[in-house]
């Protein structure tokens, strides 16, 4: 199997992209979440699951292609500026750069995908499929614009929506590579595996070097959980087997994001994170990634190497509510309550549906030395009232998952009852001398 897979990818080399560098897909924040447990010990909720996820986006650059006119000058200068923006977390800039880029060519499609990028990571949906469709407009089968919007519906949960936008493009340009592994991302969402591996082996018998389609592959053996198979795959992309079948792309970012999770799944914790700092070094804005390293790192009682990881995620990624939350629970472990219950309080105000961000607040109140601005009274009735939220979002904790917020409910309550009868023991009479035995 292995080798007629290397031999469907062909013996060349894989075409490089443009020059100016790539820029990541927008939050996808898809997948489960774990909770916490016991005090003083983090578990924190996991990053969005690939077997969801679609994968990123790797827009091209300013250089001519097939799809559509070159950039003009000045459009190009710009939107190279909102790369740089972009890769050092300057979502702001990078808007700036490429809206200019678009003013000064209409036609910029490259930057209409790329501004729809950054739209993605600031939560505007609408706008960044807009963009998408922009850029469609001009250049019809540019094959970044095709997955970029494909994955944004996935990632919306408007499936078949993304069936009936892939099908109208299949009629238009049957021979697309791109198109055909939009078609089996599609495929492999719904969970019809047979046709997703068989329109991503189609779309690389028409190109044979089409990075996205080889990670579907991959992708698509990952959710139907061929754990074997899919590490098999990415190893053709990644390592290649032997000097007859080189590796097609060493330094595809998304590739060994899906390794690393599915390292992490077997447990290889050294493995998972040595390939997790490989994908950030490709793709430092891979939110994802980040994610995991923190969770390996809170999970080992090291909030101080978890922080700057999800610190730097937030710039990529300001409305994430899975880096909110673990960032909170980050500033609980360093002691800085206040920051903890700022990044919490936001959790549970985009999501009241997150048992997790409730947990967390809880752990804060009860276990800090001290919050600001209340009193020690107050946190507790809080801590309590966190809990018992908690418990009513999530009535059937699993072991491992807040199933230890009755004992906590409980030292909450001791801790009260301890706190009251300290106030209501009299105090003793100003002038008063111990008593004890004369002489």
């Amino acid at each position: 199997m292995g080798s007629s897979l290397a031999r469907n990818w062909g013996g060349r080399s894989s075409r490089k992209a443009g020059a100016l560098g790539v820029l990541g897909a927008g939050c996808l924040a898809l997948g489960a979440l774990s909770a916490c447990s016991g005090q003083g010990a983090n578990v924190p909720a996991k990053a969005p699951d690939a077997q969801a996820q679609p994968g990123a986006v790797e827009p091209e650059v300013a250089a001519a292609t097939p799809a559509g006119p070159a950039m003009q000058a000045a459009a190009a200068s710009a939107y190279a500026a909102g790369l740089e923006a972009f890769k050092n977390g300057d979502l702001e800039g990078a808007s700036k750069q490429f809206s200019k880029a678009i003013q000064s060519d209409p036609r910029a499609y490259p930057a209409h995908v790329a501004l729809g990028v950054v739209q993605e990571r600031r939560g505007e949906m609408a706008r960044a499929l807009d963009s998408y469709g922009a850029a469609l407009g001009i250049a019809g089968d540019f094959p970044p614009a095709i997955q970029a919007k494909v994955h944004l519906l996935l990632a919306m949960g408007r499936v078949s929506e993304a069936d009936s936008f892939t099908r109208g493009l299949a009629a238009k340009f049957p021979d697309s590579a791109a198109v055909l592994s939009a078609q089996a991302e599609v495929a492999s969402v719904r969970g019809d595996s047979p046709t997703a591996q068989s329109l991503a082996q189609k779309a690389l018998k028409k190109d044979p070097d089409y990075r996205p389609a080889m990670v579907t592959l991959a992708r698509d053996h990952y959710r139907a959980r061929r754990l074997d198979l899919s590490l098999y795959t990415l190893t053709a992309i990644l390592d290649g087997y032997g000097t007859e079948n080189p590796p097609r792309d060493k330094n595809n970012a998304d590739a060994r994001m899906l390794r690393a999770l599915i390292l992490k799944e077997q447990g290889r914790r050294k493995a998972a994170i040595e390939e997790l700092n490989n994908v950030l070094a490709l793709r430092p804005d891979l939110v994802e990634a980040r994610l995991h390293l923190a969770t390996f790192m809170l999970e080992a009682g090291n909030a101080a190497e978890a922080r700057p990881l999800l610190e730097k995620a937030l710039e990529y990624d300001p409305s994430n509510v899975l880096v909110h939350l673990n960032l909170g629970d980050a500033y609980r472990l360093l002691g800085k309550p206040k920051d903890a219950l700022d990044h919490l309080t936001w959790v549970s105000r985009k999501d009241p549906s997150l048992a997790q961000a409730e947990y967390n607040q809880g752990l804060v109140y009860l276990f800090s030395a001290s919050v600001p601005g209340v009193t020690e009274e107050q946190a507790i009735d809080r801590a309590i009232q966190a809990f018992e939220k908690f418990k009513k979002l999530e009535p059937r904790a699993a072991r491992g998952a807040g199933d230890d917020v009755d004992e906590l409910i409980a030292r909450a309550r001791n801790k009260k009852a301890i706190l009251e009868a300290m106030k209501e023991q009299p105090a003793a009479p100003e002038g008063a001398q111990p008593t004890g035995e004369n002489g």
